[in-house]
């Protein structure tokens, strides 16, 4: 599990209230397993429930839950378009997406559609409670093997260098050199505290650049951040 993170940082950790949850399954039994994992944990309360995407839209519109755990394959409205509903409709719920289905396709699906992670349902119990916990404080829950293939997927997308030099993004073109650096780092995979560690920086300073990065690049979080970084060819 990797991760990333935004402004706001350390919410979740100063939060007042438990985190609300909706488990969004189309399998009862599924949905059940989760409750049995979720329910000792004194800071996670699971607030609703949905068995397909278009309940789970109307649940975050009703209950307006911290995080949704969100399969993939469900009947009617599928979880990536009802992700890419709930980010656009209710911005403060993240997403985390839970698949059975190890496939890039529909990581990388669930990230462009707005998802704050994505975690296979094999995850640990202890696991899936941390994800919830990074998620709801604002950070990012993507795997090291999803950030491989995603490097690996847009390297060979991306046009030879030498020859015509390509017009550079113009949101990576408005980073200073150190916000470049810790975007880098950040599609490196490499968390706050890494990052701190790596520059000899302090991890306040690392998240107010992470916030101006995050800003500059006009994304809700750190795994857009990410996307853009490969999609513009940042990372190569």
């Amino acid at each position: 599990m990797g991760a990333p993170v935004p402004p706001g940082g350390g919410e979740a950790a100063n939060r007042s209230r438990p985190i609300t949850v909706v488990l969004a399954d189309d399998q009862a039994l599924m949905r059940m397993g989760f409750r049995m994992v979720l329910d000792p944990a004194d800071d996670i309360e699971i607030v609703g429930e949905a068995s397909d995407g278009a309940t789970a839209v109307a649940q975050a519109r009703a209950l307006k839950p911290d995080v949704i755990l969100m399969d993939v394959r469900m009947p009617g409205m599928n979880g990536i378009d009802a992700t890419a509903a709930i980010t656009a409709q209710c911005p403060d719920t993240k997403i985390l997406i839970l698949t059975t289905f190890d496939l890039d396709e529909y990581a990388f699906a669930g990230l462009r559609a707005g998802a704050s992670g994505f975690l296979l349902k094999d995850t640990r119990p202890g696991e899936l409670a941390e994800a919830i916990r990074t998620v709801a404080d604002g950070e990012a829950v993507v795997s090291p093997r999803i950030t491989r293939r995603m490097l690996e997927m847009f390297s060979s997308h991306l046009p030879e260098s030498g020859g015509t030099e390509s017009q550079e993004d113009a949101r990576i073109a408005s980073l200073t050199p150190r916000e470049r650096e810790i975007l880098t780092l950040m599609a490196q995979g490499l968390s706050n505290s890494e990052i701190a560690d790596h520059l000899i920086v302090s991890a306040t300073t690392v998240k107010t650049h992470v916030g101006n990065v995050l800003a500059k690049l006009d994304v809700r979080d750190r795994v857009q951040a990410v996307v853009v970084a490969y999609e513009t060819g940042l990372m190569r």
